[in-house]
């Protein structure tokens, strides 16, 4: 993350958008739509592909250079009228500089046959950052996936199974970066055994590379005035390099019935991802209605905490927070639900501005920018007496109506009150046991209710602690409702919903209630009263007293590393066994097969993070059950991989020794 992300810089006749980095059109505006048509889906013969699709099943399309979206779109008009209406199209495509939304509009507007699908993308393009970028379309039945960035960075941390490939880069004398050895290596390593690939270009030297990487190569009749274009079919698959089979991918689910445990934001993203692939999802739930605890708050913050560099923890966020933008926009209500009215960090002291210094400098400014106290001021609505950064597409939330309206999607059974005891592996699946002695029988379980999570002994050993938090809520004034942007310091506080300001939120590592206490509301208060005099004085703090707020407690659930868990479990002691060898020399390359507890995921410990973690993670249980292209790198899936405490205990655990918890 060394430069920010750059849109791409167009020059337009025409209603034509042409690249100025590279020289090159991205599309004939007399005839794309047909070339498009004739090289990349006749050249894959996807027609004919998508009509014998069986029922449930997924294509995956890769693309290199995915421009201004137009072979998407054509691809996905295709698949609505030849695939089966159970099928699934995943698209995946690599670009390096995307389009801004303005130019993304303008440029699809030249083709009105594709105006249905390209509104839906137009309308779900936001908060398209730097890495992964997931995205839903059709209901859930179509997903996207930009990978913002260089190919050669990007791809290598792609986990997929594609089946057909579009090699789309500019022209190979423009853009020589998008047609070398190295990329096309991926291609074949990402190549389902009966992939194929079509490309415009019949240059000599990318047919030789394409088949020294794994392709049989053929020329054919190009489109138009090109004399000639190349097609071709994956080769039989080389041997694979040995990777650690503790991270390797788990098996697919087979079946259709899941149970999810918890209906707080985890557990209702998860029901949603599953339903959306035809799963029978039924949720089952302790408390009496869903988000309860750590989800149940009024109001609260989409923001980002963000390191300069490209740790696994960033990366996870900048894929969430897009992700959760579009789930916002396209689920709830904007100035109800939800509000991107901006969220305002402040520099609240020199570590905080050399800090955010840095970030101004590693991001774009459509992501984050730095603001003087005279600017923030302004953006405020209210005089602010720090610098800070300003994140334009953040906002407030209403967590519980995120939750309802998931738990609403079409395949989802709920059940209150229903309190899970045990859960048992069976040759049919899994078996959840109810309190009251009933017995559920599911192929797939999702346990995704925070801190209860380890109540259960295929996952008791989990590292997972809570942490107290607590918000206040006070009476909005006339002065105070001129606030119009989330403010962040030490605390937070959003502007006005429902006639209060929520603000907090306390971390209590001491207390593990959700009573409501005095002293985090003065706390809280304090917070606030540094955080922005201004709106303090305007909410006349001074006479405010606990009794006089009205508040909500609850537990988060957090990790050592402050990384979520999220993924298949593995059995412990099955795991131990097998990889007792690390414990004498970790860098064996060990091949036995990870003993998975097969079925069983979670979706746990996302903190204070979870209304920009846990959608994302729902997307990640669903396409690691249906064998999808993950929406993730592979190294952020390996980060949140719920085995690697069983990983690092062995590895510290010295040969002879019992190894003790995480």
């Amino acid at each position: 993350m060394s430069t920010p992300l750059l849109h791409a810089r167009l020059s337009w006749q025409d209603g034509q958008p042409s690249s100025l980095d590279y020289g090159d059109v991205y599309f004939a505006r007399d005839s794309g739509l047909d070339e498009t048509r004739y090289v990349f889906l006749d050249g894959n013969r996807l027609a004919g592909r998508f009509a014998n699709l069986a029922a449930g099943e997924t294509f995956t399309v890769g693309e290199t250079g995915f421009g201004t979206g137009l072979n998407f779109l054509c691809t996905w008009q295709l698949f609505k009228t030849q695939a089966p209406a159970s099928a699934r199209l995943a698209f995946v495509s690599v670009e390096k500089h995307p389009l801004s939304p303005a130019d993304l509009s303008r440029a699809l507007a030249a083709w009105p046959s594709l105006a249905r699908e390209a509104a839906q993308l137009v309308d779900a393009y936001h908060g398209i950052e730097a890495g992964y970028q997931h995205l839903l379309l059709d209901k859930g039945r179509v997903s996207l996936t930009l990978l913002i960035g260089d190919a050669l960075e990007t791809l290598p941390e792609l986990d997929a199974q594609v089946n057909a490939w579009f090699l789309d880069g500019f022209a190979p004398v423009k853009n020589p970066e998008m047609w070398q050895a190295p990329l096309f290596k991926q291609l074949a390593r990402l190549s389902a055994p009966d992939a194929t690939l079509a490309t415009f270009t019949s240059a000599g030297f990318v047919r030789r590379e394409l088949a020294i990487a794994g392709f049989s190569i053929k020329k054919t009749p190009g489109f138009g005035r090109k004399w000639a274009m190349t097609v071709g079919t994956r080769n039989a698959t080389e041997t694979r390099a040995w990777q650690a089979p503790w991270l390797a991918r788990p098996p697919a689910c087979h079946g259709r019935r899941a149970i999810v445990i918890g209906a707080g934001i985890a557990g209702a993203a998860a029901a949603a991802s599953l339903a959306s692939r035809g799963f029978d999802v039924t949720v089952l739930e302790r408390h009496a209605a869903p988000a309860l605890e750590a989800s149940g708050n009024p109001q609260g913050v989409l923001y980002l905490k963000l390191s300069a560099h490209s740790t696994p923890q960033t990366r996870l966020l900048l894929a969430g927070y897009g992700y959760s933008l579009r789930t916002l926009a396209t689920r709830q209500n904007r100035g109800t639900d939800w509000d991107d009215c901006g969220v305002l960090q402040l520099a609240h002291d020199e570590a905080t501005r050399q800090r955010q210094s840095q970030l101004a400098a590693a991001f774009p400014a459509s992501l984050l920018y730095a603001v003087g106290a005279a600017q923030a001021s302004e953006l405020a609505g209210l005089p602010v007496e720090q610098d800070g950064l300003f994140f334009p597409e953040g906002g407030w939330i209403k967590p519980p109506h995120l939750v309802a309206a998931l738990l609403a999607s079409k395949g989802i059974t709920c059940r209150y009150g229903a309190s899970v005891q045990k859960l048992a592996q069976s040759a049919q699946g899994w078996q959840a046991g109810l309190e009251n002695g009933e017995t559920l029988p599911a192929d797939i379980v999702v346990i995704a209710c925070a801190n209860a999570s380890t109540l259960f002994t295929q996952s008791a050993h989990l590292p997972l602690k809570p942490v107290r938090g607590q918000v206040s809520v006070a009476a909005a004034s006339t002065a105070s409702r001129q606030l119009k942007t989330v403010l962040c310091g030490a605390g937070y506080i959003a502007p006005a919903a429902d006639d209060g300001h929520t603000f907090g939120a306390s971390f209590n590592y001491e207390r593990s209630d959700s009573e409501v206490s005095a002293a985090e509301h003065t706390e809280n208060l304090a917070m606030l009263a540094g955080l922005n005099p201004a709106l303090y004085q305007a909410l006349e703090g001074d006479k405010l007293t606990p009794a006089s707020l009205k508040g909500r407690a609850a537990l988060r659930t957090t990790t050592p590393d402050y990384l979520p868990l999220v993924g298949m479990l593995a059995d412990q002691q099955g795991f131990t066994t097998a990889y007792a060898d690390l414990a004498r020399d970790a860098s064996l390359k060990l091949g036995t097969i990870m003993p998975w507890l097969d079925g069983l995921y979670i979706s746990s410990g996302h903190g204070s993070r979870g209304m920009v973690t846990a959608p994302l993670a729902g997307e990640l249980i669903a396409s690691l059950a249906c064998k999808e292209p993950l929406p993730l790198p592979k190294a952020v899936v390996d980060a949140l991989s719920p085995n690697r405490f069983l990983l690092r205990t062995l590895i510290r655990t010295k040969p002879g020794k019992k190894p003790q918890r995480a």
